[in-house]
């Protein structure tokens, strides 16, 4: 459903046309070119390989302090909670996703509303985590989206009218679609969220042009993958090659494996890279066995959705360490030699470097300061798990439906869980915003019912110190040194940004958005929005000037599933706003 505010539909439409007489499409190569142009970002990740890192150095350590915002913009009415959007912008003008599956265009230089696109969510959906949404794509002529329904949607990017509508997935089974879809070869790639009911995971392409479905993989082993041709769905292999080999009985029917972070692109090596959330359920000891390809990283072709290569960090996962946190393709030197990598900070509490051409495990080592449910990584980036009291009871053991309880840190929210990290190409550091908190938790017998939450767990998540629970960290890939922190008192949930300037920027919950020196970790700036951030910051160019973005409206998954977590943040306010800053025009100064 398109609506215009009342009153303002005459001055909406002007505008509208203003802005699409230089509006210019949106191609494969502006996207592949994202992360070295400034002004538009085009991609989810400032660039397809996620590196969010901005070339951009007018605003920078010696000015950053005199940033001011130039406009806010209100999503409205009374869904004002979970804002986790990264903003686009194409032509002088942004296109930001709100909860509740919205989508809004607005005029990136006075904040004025061009259109804005509800979706006409049903009764009945099933997000786990909240009602967010982290972003749309832009291609052509459109802006596409998933919703909360599990559809893809596009509009035109010029009036906000619905071009196509795509069914993904079946809600009432549990599945949503709440990450930013990518573009890759003229395709619209996609996952689904819903691993907490037993659903299965896929990655599906789909023609941006016509929504047509093109191929679909499916995350658990013993799936068909089919690619389409003329309208008929052709066999193209089974993930995993069979059912059965690391999965019992017919558990893999209902496996879980989500894909509910969306995906990044290499175009070195063509590769798709998308993360995979739990298997179901969470109660392992129904399920012995690696449960591929849950908590991993899969490679997937984009042309036809072949599984390249599987990394997987959690193997027999029984703490909902979902693996879906984004795989960022980065090169450094070793040797003498470049290093074609990608990295990856789980859930789980580990940093990953693997070789992005193969998949293979290169080196791993914490980032979180206690890790008690395994004891490290062996030579292949396996956990050696902690065998005494690292993984909860098995309930039919225990004379009851409820198995031993243990504590194990970190907290199944994670590590690090799906707020981005980013990565600098002048400082060779990645910029981790994770968390320090542990839970109490315990297996229960559970059987699979459609459309019910398939768990077999309970849990409390608890503060591991009085001080923090925040950390945004600088991370060194090369030496898993830690070479500076930031401790925040609530927990972080919102991406990060890092430019040329030798900034980084991200969001708290307490309301600030701050910048920080990317190389010691002093803070340089901060700005309360008024609710608690956690989209994820971007930056561009318009008329010579550098602009930062995000979007504020605290909400996501800690306050619903944060146990005593959650008591500490209640007092935090929700919201939906999107700021703009820039400098002013006399505090500009040439590096």
């Amino acid at each position: 459903m398109r609506s215009n505010k009342i009153g303002k539909q005459f001055a909406a439409s002007a505008l509208a046309l203003a802005v699409s007489l230089g509006a210019q499409a949106v191609t494969d190569q502006d996207i592949l070119n994202d992360q070295d142009t400034a002004d538009d970002v085009v991609s989810y990740g400032m660039g397809l390989q996620g590196q969010r890192y901005s070339p951009i150095d007018t605003l920078n350590t010696s000015n950053v302090k005199s940033l001011q915002p130039v406009w806010a913009f209100s999503f409205g009415s009374e869904k004002m909670r979970g804002q986790e959007s990264q903003p686009m912008i194409k032509d002088g003008v942004m296109y930001v996703s709100a909860s509740y599956s919205r989508v809004y265009a607005i005029d990136a230089m006075t904040g004025e509303e061009i259109w804005q696109y509800d979706a006409r969510l049903p009764d009945g959906i099933m997000p786990c985590c909240d009602v967010v949404n982290r972003g749309v794509a832009l291609y052509g002529d459109l802006v596409v989206f998933g919703t909360l329904d599990a559809k893809l949607v596009a509009l035109n990017k010029d009036t906000g009218k619905v071009v196509w509508i795509k069914k993904v997935a079946d809600y009432q089974a549990g599945y949503a679609i709440t990450a930013a879809p990518i573009v890759v070869k003229g395709k619209i790639i996609t996952g689904v969220s819903g691993g907490e009911f037993g659903i299965v995971g896929k990655v599906e392409a789909y023609d941006a042009k016509t929504g047509d479905l093109v191929w679909t993989r499916p995350t658990v082993e013993g799936h068909m993958g089919y690619v389409y041709k003329d309208g008929k769905a052709v066999e193209n292999g089974i993930s995993g090659g069979q059912a059965g080999l690391t999965w019992p009985g017919d558990m893999w029917k209902n496996g879980g494996a989500a894909t509910w972070l969306g995906g990044t692109y290499d175009a070195g090596t063509d590769s798709l890279f998308f993360g995979t959330g739990n298997p179901a359920p969470w109660n392992s000891h129904l399920r012995p066995g690696d449960n591929l390809f849950s908590s991993s990283r899969l490679a997937i072709d984009p042309d036809d959705g072949s599984i390249k290569w599987h990394f997987q960090t959690t193997p027999h996962d029984g703490w909902d360490y979902d693996g879906v946190n984004e795989l960022i393709s980065f090169d450094y030197k070793e040797n003498g030699k470049t290093v074609k990598a990608a990295a990856t900070a789980d859930r789980n509490g580990f940093f990953y470097v693997l070789d992005r051409t193969n998949g293979e495990f290169i080196r791993g080592f914490p980032f979180v300061d206690k890790i008690t449910w395994a004891t490290g990584l062996d030579k292949n980036g396996r956990p050696i798990y902690n065998t005494k009291d690292g993984r909860p009871g098995d309930p039919s053991k225990a004379g009851g439906d409820k198995g031993e309880s243990v504590v194990a840190q970190p907290a199944f929210l994670g590590g690090k869980n799906w707020q981005p990290m980013a990565y600098s190409q002048d400082t060779g550091l990645f910029y981790v915003p994770s968390n320090e908190w542990s839970m109490d938790i315990w297996n229960e017998a559970v059987s699979y019912k459609k459309g019910a939450a398939f768990l077999g767990a309970g849990f409390t998540i608890k503060p591991t110190n009085d001080e923090f629970i925040g950390v945004l960290r600088a991370m060194d890939p090369k030496t898993g040194k830690e070479v500076w922190r930031y401790n925040n008192p609530a927990p972080l949930w919102g991406g990060v940004m890092t430019t040329a300037g030798n900034l980084v920027f991200t969001g708290t919950p307490e309301g600030y958005l701050k910048a920080f020196d990317a190389r010691t970790g002093e803070e340089l700036y901060k700005f309360n929005t008024g609710s608690g951030v956690v989209g994820t910051p971007v930056t561009w160019t318009m008329n010579g000037e550098q602009y930062v973005s995000v979007a504020s409206g605290w909400g996501g998954a800690v306050p619903l599933w944060g146990g005593e977590v959650a008591k500490v943040v209640k007092h935090f306010n929700q919201g939906g706003m999107v700021w703009t800053f820039k400098l002013p025009e006399d505090r500009v100064v040439s590096r």
